[in-house]
């Protein structure tokens, strides 16, 4: 029941993503996301990068929660930059909410059976925290351990015209957070 030893395609909290992508890669997708998270009370602590490229598994691409290290220049060993403290697979299902849903309740099976000590929660849909419209929505179930820690499975169903102007997939995501990462986004 420790996060560190599920992987997403093979990434691990506590890796560092200097291991899957170039230090000019990461810091690109710093800048070129660095208004995501807008919503949350310190918005650049941290850093949300992406790898869009279609994997076995995640039609729609991995993302990754690092500290913001463009901000953080005194680290400085290869070792302790941008270690990986959140990893989230995608797969597209846009406007097919329906089969997300479905696809979610066979992964939360067999997450059950891999994490039979973590407190399972009941689904639940609540507004989407990035369309202040309050048009769009999450489907979520997560898993907690007693670290504080997570692991959820969600369906996102972004309002259309929302999801156009911000160039956004929506579907499925499996998310590993460690409680330092939800501390962060939660803290609105």
């Amino acid at each position: 029941d420790d996060i560190s030893d599920f992987e997403i395609e093979g990434i691990s909290i506590g890796d560092s993503l200097l291991d899957y992508m170039t230090e000019d890669e990461i810091l690109k997708e710093i800048e070129l996301n660095k208004d995501f998270y807008g919503y949350v009370n310190e918005p650049n602590k941290y850093s949300e990068v992406f790898i869009v490229e279609e994997t076995p598994t995640y039609n729609d691409g991995l993302s990754f929660f690092i500290k913001n290290n463009s901000t953080n220049k005194y680290i400085s060993k290869k070792n302790e930059k941008y270690i990986i403290l959140g990893v989230r697979g995608m797969i597209k299902y846009i406007e097919d909410f329906d089969s997300c849903i479905q696809k979610r309740d066979e992964i939360v099976e067999i997450l059950s059976g891999l994490f039979p000590n973590a407190q399972k929660s009941e689904t639940f849909i609540s507004k989407h925290p990035a369309d202040p419209s309050g048009n769009s929505i999450t489907d979520i179930l997560t898993f907690n351990f007693d670290s504080g820690d997570e692991v959820y499975v969600s369906c996102d169903n972004f309002e259309e015209t929302f999801r156009i102007k911000k160039n956004w997939t929506e579907g499925l995501n499996i998310g590993i957070y460690t409680s330092e990462i939800l501390s962060w986004v939660r803290d609105r």
